[in-house]
């Protein structure tokens, strides 16, 4: 089977036994305690392979980005066009209804009087009418010495608190280095450094901007950036799925 055919191929249930079967529950306190949450095994091997192998194919995006070109780093990502490949298209929504109440308590304790709709199809349709249509999910590719500088993904006035990055490839197999690395700012203090321990088909759920955080004065935001460490050896693809869609 071509690896285009396996991604239109994956059945429904397949993805929604995998997001079903985690422990929301303790990724909440995660994302409550750290901004960010492992979400383990979301894809299979096979799954993963098929999606890194589509990024040679044009026909599926609507963009590419060198990272060099713009000082964001070293490698490139490309932007999937609609209508996107079906795992991702399943995934997507599936992953949103998990996070929208997080994100709803969130803006709530930070005092931002925004909430959102518990289907993703409803927040999209908020996106398309701003004007924010252009497809948001990725494909990131990085080889030997590339890197992805700290940066948050906002791409217009509406967006959604939380995304999820999804590692397509082997740590120790097909790459070396590379870890997935999140900083937060709190006021008057110094960074605080968080790094993932992602494993193929992993994925990770966190904070696109800020997160609330209770101190002895009240709740106040703290500030977050990801981002990408250099990478050793090898080539290493990520599938990031953004719920917002971009100006």
């Amino acid at each position: 089977m071509k690896p285009n055919a396996r991604i239109h191929a994956v059945p429904s249930s397949d993805l929604a036994g995998r997001v079903a079967v985690i422990d929301w529950e303790q990724a909440e306190r995660d994302l409550d305690a750290q901004g960010c949450a492992m979400l383990k095994g979301l894809l299979a091997p096979d799954e993963c392979r098929a999606l890194a192998a589509v990024y040679a194919d044009d026909a599926h995006f609507r963009s590419r980005i060198v990272m060099s070109r713009h000082g964001f780093g070293r490698g490139e990502y490309k932007y999937f066009s609609y209508p996107l490949p079906d795992l991702i298209a399943e995934l997507r929504p599936k992953l949103y209804e998990r996070l929208s109440g997080v994100a709803n308590r969130w803006n709530e304790a930070m005092g931002i009087d925004i909430s959102y709709p518990k289907s993703h199809a409803a927040f999209l349709k908020r996106c398309h009418d701003a004007g924010q249509g252009k497809p948001t999910p990725l494909l990131l590719q990085y080889q030997e010495g590339d890197y992805n500088c700290l940066h948050q993904d906002l791409y217009g006035e509406h967006v959604f608190p939380l995304q999820v990055a999804i590692l397509l490839s082997d740590p120790g197999r097909d790459f070396e280095g590379g870890e997935f690395v999140l900083t937060e700012q709190r006021p008057r203090m110094q960074s605080r450094a968080e790094v993932v321990p992602l494993r193929q088909g992993d994925g990770v759920a966190f904070a696109v901007h800020h997160r609330p955080v209770a101190g002895t004065r009240g709740t106040y935001r703290v500030n977050l950036r990801h981002g990408v460490s250099r990478l050793r050896s090898g080539r290493r693809h990520t599938l990031g799925v953004i719920f917002h869609d971009a100006k």
